[in-house]
């Protein structure tokens, strides 16, 4: 959860609060050496257990499953994700699909993190990500409160640039509102690139003041696009035991592809 802060304009205020505790959480991802598959994911701590001495987390990271089912797929990393940045800027990964466990009827993938992080330690950088955390990802509460009005959101994802398939982070500015049957949709564009990708609210506190959500994890669809919600995603969690997928590795990171220079995220409207 977001501290309180003060709205003299809650759009630029949502997206600053966004990047704050979000900005390197995610990950694009794509289909090896095709042009296709192209998907988002993002890193998530699931709290396990909270004691006055500390917190104990498990980390996944998560994504549309539909993305997650191909044989071999390549991360494209920023510089500002791992220390010392890499000079490579892709992490291409065998055996993909098997990496993923998928849960039951959300249409969410989530592997555990152990290979990514081993494979860093082994070639001598570590991970400098962030996290959606379990404060930021909705609660049942959170959840419960979104109506069939929509309400303004935001989706963190990598499109996909036009000629050069360049991978940029974008905000992409859309809606969320609960559908007939009960679940809640994404009202807007969804970029290709962006399906896995986190969707965030500001969900108004007493006074001038907000909490960012991370509402879950936005789907593929025909130009209606679900939104798998955090408190399913929380419950489904609960029955994946710690060991259940290997912890796969990368392998090793492609050369870099020249780009023309560009800022390191844009918005989308």
């Amino acid at each position: 959860m977001s501290e309180p802060t003060d709205l003299p304009d809650l759009h630029g205020a949502t997206i600053d609060a966004m990047f704050g505790h979000a900005g390197r959480a995610t990950l694009p991802f794509q289909r090896a050496n095709r042009e296709e598959q192209y998907a988002t994911a993002f890193w998530f701590n699931e709290l396990v257990e909270n004691t006055s001495a500390d917190e104990v987390v498990r980390q996944f990271l998560v994504t549309a499953s539909e993305p997650t089912r191909v044989e071999m797929a390549e991360f494209t990393l920023r510089p500002d994700l791992c220390a010392p940045a890499m000079s490579a800027e892709k992490l291409v990964m065998v055996d993909f699909a098997d990496g993923w466990i998928h849960l039951d009827g959300l249409g969410v993938a989530v592997m555990p993190t152990a290979g990514l992080h081993a494979h860093g330690t082994r070639k001598g950088w570590r991970w400098t990500t962030d996290e959606v955390t379990d404060g930021v990802a909705a609660t049942d509460e959170d959840i419960a409160g979104l109506g069939a009005d929509p309400v303004v959101a935001y989706l963190l994802g990598h499109d996909v640039a036009a000629g050069s398939g360049a991978r940029e982070q974008a905000v992409v500015v859309g809606e969320v509102a609960r559908t007939s049957g009960g679940g809640v949709r994404w009202v807007g564009r969804l970029p290709q690139g962006c399906v896995g990708a986190p969707v965030f609210i500001a969900s108004p506190l007493s006074g001038n003041s907000f909490k960012l959500v991370c509402v879950g994890v936005a789907l593929p669809g025909d130009g209606h696009h679900t939104i798998a919600t955090f408190d399913r995603i929380r419950t489904a969690l609960r029955t994946v035991a710690p060991d259940t997928a290997t912890a796969h590795e990368p392998a090793e990171p492609l050369p870099p592809t020249p780009e023309p220079k560009r800022r390191w995220w844009q918005r989308r409207g």
